[in-house]
C-alpha cells in the first residue's frame, strides 16, 4: 500500500485529526492513536454497535490504541520516544498546549528533524481568535456559508453535515502528503498549521463572487447553486419524497424541457439564474408533485439529465453504486463501514475493520513491539 512504512503518531481527538489519520492507516500507515486516561471523547458520541460508537470507529479503525498522561513526565518521555520513530505527528489540542506538555513541534523536532507535525485548530495558531474555541457549526457560520445555506423561510439552516471539520481534515492530508514528498528531497520535516476556519473559507471559492466582485452579499435564492435556478434545485414529489435536479449546462435544459414539451421556457434557463426562472421553477414543482418519487427516479434515469432523489442514509448505504464500488464493507460482526474513497488501481487500500479498545496496544507499543 501507499503508505506502508509510515507510522504516524495521532494525538487528536473528534473528528478533524482522527479522519485525517484514518485515511493514512486505510493506505498502509501505522497510525499510533494516544489518547487520555479519559479518552477521546469521540468514544461517547451517537450510538453504539457493539464495543464501539458509528462516530469513533468510522475514523478510529485500524489504529493501534496507547494511553499516556501527558501530564507525567515518564509518559511525556515514552511519547517524545515514539516520536523519534515516527514520521508524522497530527495533533489538536488549543493553542499552546502541546508547547506546554512538552510535545510541541520544536520539542519533538529536537528528537526528530525529519517529523512532519501537523495542528489542526478551530482558528490556526496566530490571529485575534487564537484563545477562542469553536466546532464546526460556528466555523461554517463565521465562513459565510450559513449565510447562503437557507431554509424555505429564508433563516439559516445547521448543515447535515460537519463541514469544516471534514475540509480541514482532507486539507490536512494533503499538506502530510506534500510534506512527506518533500521530505524525499530533503530529509526535514516541517511544521502544518491547518485552520479549520481557513479550510472552511477556502471552500466557498465559487460562491464568492458578489463578494469579490462588488462587496456586497448575494441573495442566496436568486444565484446559481442556492436556489435562483431551475435546474439547480429541490423539488417535492407526490409521495412526499424529494429529488433534486442539479445540472444548468443547456443539453440538460433541452434535453428534460424537450421531453415534458416545454421548449418555450429553454430561453429562461439560458439567461442565467435569476427571478426570471420563476415560471420554470413553478412549472417543475407543479410536475414534480404529480407522481412519486420511484416514477421520476426511473423516467429521469431514461434522459441525458443530471438529477438525483434525495436518499435516506439507509437507502444510501443500500444504493447499487456505492454496492458496485465496494464503498459499503461489513466486518466479521456485521457492523458496517465506509471504505477509503482514494482508489488506486495498482496498491489498493486493505482496511483494517478492527477497532482499538482503550489503551490496548500501551504495552506491546511502548515496548517498541509491533502489534500487527
Amino acid at each position: 500500500m501507499k503508505l506502508s512504512g509510515i507510522r504516524v503518531i495521532d494525538l487528536s481527538s473528534f473528528l478533524p485529526g482522527p479522519y485525517l489519520t484514518s485515511a493514512m492507516a486505510d493506505h498502509g500507515a501505522e497510525v499510533i492513536k494516544v489518547e487520555a486516561p479519559t479518552g477521546d471523547p469521540g468514544r461517547g458520541i451517537g450510538k453504539p454497535d457493539g464495543d464501539s460508537t458509528v462516530f469513533f470507529r468510522n475514523v478510529n479503525r485500524g489504529k493501534k490504541g496507547i494511553v499516556l498522561d501527558l501530564k507525567q513526565d515518564g509518559d511525556r518521555e515514552t511519547l517524545l520516544k515514539l516520536c523519534e520513530s515516527a514520521d508524522v505527528v497530527v495533533e489538536s489540542f488549543r493553542p499552546g498546549v502541546v508547547t506546554r506538555l512538552g510535545v510541541g513541534y520544536e520539542q519533538v523536532k529536537a528528537r526528530n528533524p525529519g517529523i512532519v507535525y501537523c495542528s489542526i485548530g478551530a482558528f490556526g495558531q496566530q490571529g485575534p481568535y487564537l484563545r477562542r474555541p469553536a466546532h464546526d457549526l460556528a466555523i461554517e457560520a463565521m465562513s459565510g456559508a450559513l449565510s447562503i445555506t437557507l431554509g424555505s423561510d429564508d433563516v439559516p439552516a445547521i448543515p447535515g453535515i460537519p463541514a469544516a471539520d471534514i475540509l480541514s481534515g482532507l486539507q490536512g492530508l494533503s499538506a502530510v502528503l506534500m510534506a512527506l514528498l518533500r521530505r524525499t528531497q530533503t530529509g526535514l520535516g516541517d511544521y502544518i498549521d491547518i485552520s479549520m476556519y481557513d479550510s472552511m473559507v477556502s471552500a466557498c471559492v465559487n460562491v464568492l463572487g458578489p463578494a469579490m466582485a462588488e462587496n456586497r452579499q448575494q441573495i442566496a435564492k436568486h444565484e446559481r447553486t442556492t436556489g435562483g435556478a431551475a435546474f439547480y434545485r429541490i423539488y417535492r414529489t407526490s409521495d412526499d419524497r424529494y429529488l433534486t435536479l442539479a445540472g444548468q449546462e443547456e443539453k440538460f435544459v433541452r434535453n428534460l424541457l424537450e421531453a415534458v414539451g416545454r421548449g418555450d421556457l429553454i430561453d429562461l434557463c439560458l439567461q442565467g439564474p435569476g427571478p426570471h426562472q420563476a415560471p420554470v421553477i413553478a412549472f417543475f414543482d407543479a410536475m414534480f408533485r404529480e407522481k412519486p418519487l420511484a416514477h421520476w427516479t426511473e423516467w429521469l434515469s431514461s434522459l441525458d439529465v443530471c438529477f438525483g432523489p434525495v436518499q435516506t442514509f439507509p437507502e444510501m448505504l443500500a444504493d447499487p453504486q456505492l454496492k458496485a464500488r465496494g464503498m459499503v464493507l461489513t466486518d466479521s460482526g456485521g457492523r458496517k463501514h465506509i471504505a477509503s474513497a482514494i482508489r488506486f488501481r495498482d496498491e489498493p487500500a486493505q482496511i483494517d475493520l478492527r477497532i482499538p479498545a482503550l489503551g490496548q496496544d500501551t504495552e506491546a507499543v511502548t515496548r517498541n513491539r509491533r502489534t500487527d
